[in-house]
C-alpha cells in the first residue's frame, strides 16, 4: 500500500504481525522494520503500537534461480580471495538478482569491509539502488558494520539520500542500534531531523528499538523529542509501547532509561495521537508497568482524567483486556473512576471477566470496581462475561464478592443468567459452580426459555446431566410451547434426549406435549431427519399413536424427503397411517407429491397409499404434483399408479388444467402422454376453459401441438366468450 505495507504494517483496529526470518537453514534472510500501530480486539479495542523490530529493510539472498550469481555467492560468505578471481575472470561488479541487489549490497549486509574495498576499487556503483531503492550504506548501518560505512562514505555518496520509503542511513543507524554507525553519519552531516515518507525521524526509529545510546546521541544533537509522524505519534509513543519481553533482546532498564530520558529532556506525555491516544494508553497496552510509574510521576492523574478524552477505550481498559495485572496495580492507584466505560457501557472489570485474566479481575475487585455493572448493549455484567467464556476462576472471584448473593441469577436485557450462558456455550465447570452457589436451575429469559432449553439445543450433555441433577424440570414449555424435549429431538441430539426422556419418566409418565402449533417431539424429530430420536420417541408408549397436529409426523417426514423416519413410522404405527389426513385434507402421498419426493413416495404407494385422495379443495396428489411442477412425481402417478387422470378438483380443473396453468410444459405432456379420451381433452373447468384454452395462454407451444393432434376443439368459448385464438392472442 501507499503506506508502506513493506516498513509498516498495521490496521486500526487488528493486531499487527512482526516477521523476522533469518534462519541459516531458510533460503532467504528477510530483515523487516515495521511500525507501530494501534490495533485492538474485536475491532473495537485499541492494542498498542508493536514495536520496531530490530531490522530495518527486506533483503533477500537468492538462489541461482532467482539471479545469484557466483559473485553474490562470495558477497554473501565473504570469499574475497575468491571474488578476486572471479572479478579478474570478468565478473559483472554491479550484476544485479531479481530484487536489484547487487554483490555489494550482499557484501555490505554481511560487513564484509575487504570485500566492499575490493567491489568499490573495482568500480561497483556504491550509489546504485536495490530492493525497495535501498542503498549499500543503508545495509551497513542498519547490521552495525562502521568500518564498512567508512568504505562506502568515502566513496562520496550523500547520506542523506533517501530509498522508495523516504528512510535515510541515519534512519537506519537509529534502528539498528549500532552508536558508532550512528555518530559516523552524523558527523558526517547526516540530518538528524529527516523525515521518511510516514513523517518517522531517526529518533521514532531509536525510541521504538530502545536504542539508549543512540536515542542519547540523537537529543544531544538536537534532535526533536516531539516531532509528530503522520498518525500523530512522538518518540514518547514509541517507547512507552516497545516490546520488551526478550522476543527482541532488548534490555527491560534500556526501555525506562530511553523513557526517562525523552521525559526528562522535554518530550510532552500529555500528546494524544490522532486517534486520541497518550504514552499512557502506550504503556497500559503492552502492560510496561515501570514506564508507567516514570509517566505517573512525571505527569500526575491530569494526563489521564483530563477533559480532552478523545480516545475510545481508557489505558485500565487496555492493561485489563491484555492481562497486564501490574500496569493495572499502577493505573488504579491513580484513578478514582474504576467504573469507566468504553462506547458500548463495557468496563475494564467485564474485559478482564471476558479474557480471563484472573489476575486483573482480583486487582480490580480488590479496589473497589462494580461487579454487577451492566453494559449499554446487551446489559450484561462482568460475571455473564466470564460466564460466557467458561473463565471459572474468574466466576467464582466475581460471585464469591458480589453483593447481594443473588448476584448469581442477575439477568441480561434479554433475561438471560449466567447459568443459561455457560450452558449455552458448554462450560460444565462454570455451570457446576454457579448451580453450588444456588442458581436457579429454572430459572426463564424473556422467551420463556431455561438453561436445559439451551442445553437441549445445543447438546453439551455434560451440562444438561449438572442441570438435571440439581432439579432441572424438562417439561417447562417456552413462549412457543416447547419443552427441552422438542428442542433435543428437533435438534437431533440423542444423547440428551435420552436423559431428559429419562429425568421425565423418572417423575411421572412422559405426556405427548405438543407446542403452540400442536407439534410433539415426534413430529420434530421426523420433519429434521432424525432416525436415531425417531426410533428413541418410538420406544416410548406415549409415542405409540397419533398425537397433536394433523399433520402428521408422517407428513413432516415425506416432506422432507426422510425416508428412513417414514419407513420406521410405518413399522411401529401401522401401514393405516399412510393415509392419514391434515386439517386440509392432506395424506402423506400429498406431501410427497408436493416436495418431488419420488422415494417416499414409492415408499407410501407400496403400503396402499391411496393414490386418488382428495383433500379439502379436491385435489389429488397428481394434481398437487402437476400444479407445481414435480415431473419425477407426476411420471411415477401417470405411469406406474394409475391416477386417475379424470379426476378435477373443486374448481373443475383437471392435472392438466394444472400443468398448463403454471406453464410447466414437461408434467402437462407426461400427463397428455396417458389421455386417449377426446372428452378429457376437451374437458372444462370452471371458467368453461379447456386445457388447449390454458395452454395456448401461457405459450406452451409443443402442448398446444398435442392437444390438437389428439382432436382438441379449436371452436370452444370459455366463460368470457373468448375462443382458442383469442386465448392465444
Amino acid at each position: 500500500s501507499k503506506d508502506g505495507r513493506h516498513f509498516c504494517t498495521a490496521a486500526s483496529y487488528d493486531n499487527t504481525s512482526v516477521h523476522i526470518l533469518c534462519s541459516p537453514s531458510h533460503p532467504s534472510l528477510i530483515l523487516t522494520l515495521i511500525f507501530l500501530m494501534f490495533s485492538i480486539f474485536q475491532s473495537q479495542y485499541l492494542k498498542c503500537k508493536d514495536a520496531l523490530t530490530n531490522a530495518f529493510f527486506l533483503f533477500f539472498l537468492l538462489q541461482s534461480k532467482d539471479g545469484k550469481t557466483p559473485l553474490h555467492m562470495t558477497a554473501i560468505h565473504g570469499r574475497f580471495s575468491r571474488s578476486q578471481t572471479i572479478i579478474q575472470n570478468g565478473a559483472e561488479i554491479d550484476c544485479e538478482d531479481k530484487n536489484g541487489n547487487t554483490p555489494l549490497h550482499i557484501a555490505a549486509r554481511y560487513g564484509h569491509e575487504l570485500l566492499i574495498n575490493t567491489l568499490i576499487t573495482s568500480g561497483a556503483d556504491t550509489a546504485k539502488r536495490g530492493i525497495h531503492g535501498m542503498f549499500p550504506l543503508h545495509l551497513a548501518a542498519l547490521s552495525g558494520f562502521s568500518d564498512c560505512c567508512r568504505k562506502l562514505l568515502s566513496s562520496g555518496f550523500d547520506i542523506d539520500t533517501p530509498d522508495d520509503f523516504g528512510r535515510t542511513c541515519l534512519h537506519a543507524a537509529a534502528a539498528g542500534g549500532n552508536l558508532e554507525c550512528l555518530n559516523l553519519l552524523l558527523n558526517t552531516g547526516a540530518d538528524f531531523n529527516k523525515k521518511d515518507r510516514f513523517g518517522r525521524t531517526p529518533l521514532h526509529y531509536a525510541a521504538a528499538n530502545c536504542n539508549y545510546q543512540c536515542l542519547f546521541a540523537l537529543v544531544g544533537s538536537g534532535a526533536s523529542v516531539n516531532d509528530l509522524d503522520e498518525r500523530g505519534c512522538t518518540p514518547l509513543h514509541y517507547a512507552a509501547a516497545s516490546d520488551t519481553d526478550g522476543k527482541y533482546m532488548v534490555p527491560y532498564f534500556n526501555l525506562n532509561r530511553c523513557l526517562e530520558y525523552l521525559l526528562r529532556n522535554d518530550a510532552n506525555p500529555g500528546i494524544r495521537d490522532k486517534q486520541g491516544y497518550n504514552a499512557v494508553h502506550y504503556s497500559a497496552a503492552y502492560g510496561h508497568r515501570l514506564c508507567l510509574e516514570l509517566l505517573m510521576e512525571t505527569s500526575g492523574t491530569d494526563m489521564l482524567n483530563d477533559s480532552d478524552n478523545r480516545a475510545p477505550i481508557s489505558p485500565l481498559h487496555l492493561a485489563a483486556y491484555h492481562g497486564h495485572h501490574q500496569a493495572l496495580e499502577v493505573l488504579v492507584q491513580s484513578l478514582l473512576d474504576l467504573d469507566v466505560r468504553n462506547n458500548n457501557g463495557r468496563t475494564p472489570l467485564d474485559l478482564a471477566a471476558f479474557k480471563g485474566h484472573v489476575e486483573c479481575v482480583d486487582v480490580l475487585i480488590n479496589q473497589g470496581a462494580s461487579i454487577l455493572v451492566k453494559d449499554y448493549v446487551v446489559k450484561r455484567t462482568p460475571i455473564h462475561a466470564a460466564a460466557t467464556n467458561g473463565h471459572s476462576e474468574c466466576l467464582r472471584l466475581l460471585i464469591g464478592n458480589a453483593e447481594p448473593q443473588n448476584a448469581v441469577d442477575i439477568q441480561d436485557g434479554n433475561g438471560q443468567t449466567p447459568l443459561m450462558l455457560s450452558v449455552l456455550n458448554g462450560h460444565t465447570d462454570c455451570v457446576y459452580s454457579l448451580l453450588n452457589k444456588g442458581a436457579n436451575v429454572d430459572a426463564k429469559d424473556k422467551w420463556g426459555r431455561t438453561a436445559l432449553h439451551r442445553g437441549a439445543v445445543t447438546g453439551h450433555e455434560e451440562c444438561v446431566e449438572a442441570l438435571l441433577q440439581h432439579g432441572a424440570k424438562s417439561l417447562l414449555r417456552d413462549c412457543r410451547g416447547r419443552t427441552p424435549i422438542h428442542l433435543s429431538a428437533a435438534c437431533g441430539h440423542i444423547g440428551v434426549l435420552g436423559a431428559l426422556l429419562q429425568s421425565a419418566t423418572s417423575v411421572d409418565a412422559i405426556p405427548a406435549i405438543a407446542d403452540n402449533h400442536g407439534y410433539t417431539s415426534l413430529h420434530w424429530a421426523c420433519y429434521n431427519g432424525h432416525d436415531s430420536c425417531v426410533e428413541l420417541l418410538l420406544e416410548q408408549e406415549v409415542f405409540q399413536k397419533m398425537e397433536g397436529n394433523s399433520f402428521s409426523p408422517l407428513h413432516c417426514a415425506v416432506i422432507n424427503d426422510n425416508e428412513g423416519a417414514a419407513e420406521m413410522l410405518i413399522d411401529t404405527l401401522g401401514a393405516g397411517i399412510v393415509n392419514s389426513t391434515d386439517s386440509k385434507g392432506r395424506t402423506p402421498l400429498h406431501a410427497a407429491a408436493f416436495t418431488d419426493h419420488v422415494e417416499c413416495l414409492q415408499l407410501l404407494l407400496s403400503h396402499n397409499a391411496q393414490v386418488n385422495a382428495v383433500d379439502a379443495s379436491g385435489k389429488t396428489p397428481l394434481m398437487m404434483a402437476a400444479e407445481n411442477g414435480q415431473t419425477n412425481t407426476v411420471e411415477v402417478l401417470v405411469s406406474s399408479a394409475k391416477a386417475d387422470l379424470t379426476l378435477q378438483d373443486s374448481c373443475k380443473n383437471t392435472a392438466l388444467h394444472l400443468a398448463c396453468s403454471k406453464g410447466h410444459e414437461t408434467s402437462a405432456l407426461l400427463i397428455l402422454e396417458k389421455i386417449t379420451d377426446r372428452n378429457l381433452i376437451n374437458a372444462t373447468n370452471a371458467a368453461l376453459q379447456t386445457p388447449l384454452h390454458v395452454a395456448a395462454r401461457n405459450g406452451l407451444t409443443v402442448v398446444v401441438q398435442e392437444l390438437l393432434g389428439k382432436g382438441a376443439s379449436v371452436l370452444a368459448v370459455d366463460e368470457n366468450g373468448s375462443a382458442i385464438e383469442k386465448a392465444a392472442c
